[in-house]
């Protein structure tokens, strides 16, 4: 039976939180510049800036681009440094205390919650598409199912053999899930801001 100190190395799963963590982490990197920018010159526009429905500008400057006081990249560029640093650590040999899996799954948990919230104030309320922002959700919403369902197969959250099994079988469809997740988020861009009708 596995158990939160005995269960199989999870190397796909640190391979992931590596790469997602670096994709996430540029992403935050190259928003914070994109910030910077906008600050040193007033007026101009970002780099990513391509259309009035796809661009940085309208998102890093509204009251939900800083919800914390501090502009969001720098949430990214902090948190993503987590992933990384598990996904290393497990490749490594280490093992991590049930506490630790809860309090890094928590933090994740929050970062997919707000990117849900962020999805739907960029596409209801500010009417936008924030290209870097778009490849944070790329990776959040995946490492997200990754990180749950790993807690459930592994045995960190007390389940039933059966669950446990059905989590692992689980795993192999995050891909699925996430290609899922995708299509939702741009059937309800494409409904509320008629997405292909502007680029095209």
């Amino acid at each position: 039976m596995p158990t939160p100190s005995s269960h199989a190395r999870p190397t796909a799963m640190s391979v992931w939180l590596v790469i997602a963590g670096v994709i996430g982490w540029w992403a935050a990197f190259s928003l914070t510049m994109e910030k910077f920018h906008a600050l040193a010159n007033p007026g101009e526009g970002a780099s990513c800036d391509f259309s009035p429905l796809v661009q940085c500008s309208k998102n890093l400057d509204s009251w939900q681009g800083s919800v914390f006081g501090f502009p969001n990249p720098i949430l990214g560029l902090t948190g993503w440094v987590a992933p990384i640093v598990v996904g290393m650590a497990i490749l490594a040999g280490a093992r991590f205390a049930r506490w630790f899996w809860i309090t890094f799954w928590a933090g994740i948990a929050f970062a997919f919650g707000f990117v849900i919230w962020l999805i739907g104030q960029s596409i209801f309320i500010l009417g936008t598409l924030c290209p870097w922002c778009m490849v944070t959700w790329a990776v959040t919403i995946p490492t997200f199912y990754v990180v749950t369902i790993h807690l459930f197969r592994s045995g960190i959250v007390p389940v039933s053999a059966g669950v446990r099994k059905g989590a692992e079988k689980l795993m192999g469809w995050v891909p699925l899930l996430a290609v899922a997740s995708y299509a939702i988020i741009a059937i309800i861009a494409q409904v509320r801001l008629d997405v292909l009708g502007a680029l095209f």
